[in-house]
């Protein structure tokens, strides 16, 4: 019997993990699970024109990348748990400064291996939710002694989250 991230059976016709994962290969799969982290870290880099966000933004990514257990897709929530099960030894190291040229590509390759391999459904899920995790980081701006999530985007902030989201097929 397959059980949820937390321990407790999955709600009714939900599965733990996908099936379809299988049709992934090892470094398929790797992209997969290593591009919401990837992502994360390229929007929280300081860059000119952006507000640093300091811890702020790693926490709010890292909640973004989370809520992603809820899903209604099974691939978002399968590459969810591939993420959190990863041990720290195993896992690649993801680089501070992520070149954006190298992001967008992966983002491409990506999107083309759930062109190939996935649902049509669970693909428009995962991107969006890749997405969603940097467009989070983005309105996380910290102010004095506070956490503020719901700052708008900068004009830097918008050209990236439109690269990103052409990159993913959203746009």
């Amino acid at each position: 019997m397959s059980h949820s991230v937390a321990g407790e059976p999955p709600s009714a016709g939900r599965r733990a993990a996908p099936l379809t994962t299988a049709v992934y290969s090892a470094a398929e799969w790797d992209l997969l699970i290593s591009l919401p982290g990837r992502v994360l870290v390229a929007t929280a880099a300081p860059r000119p024109g952006r507000p640093d966000r300091g811890v702020l933004a790693g926490l709010t990514g890292l909640d973004a990348v989370a809520a992603g257990r809820a899903s209604d897709s099974d691939l978002v929530r399968a590459v969810v748990a591939a993420i959190y099960a990863r041990h720290d030894a195993t896992s690649p190291p993801v680089e501070r400064l992520a070149d954006l040229v190298d992001l967008l590509a992966a983002c491409r390759a990506a999107s083309r291996v759930l062109g190939r391999r996935a649902d049509p459904a669970d693909s428009a899920a995962y991107r969006q939710w890749v997405q969603s995790v940097a467009a989070r980081v983005c309105r996380a701006v910290p102010g004095p002694g506070e956490r503020r999530l719901d700052q708008p985007a900068t004009p830097a902030d918008r050209r990236f989250l439109d690269r990103l989201g052409a990159a993913l097929g959203l746009g």
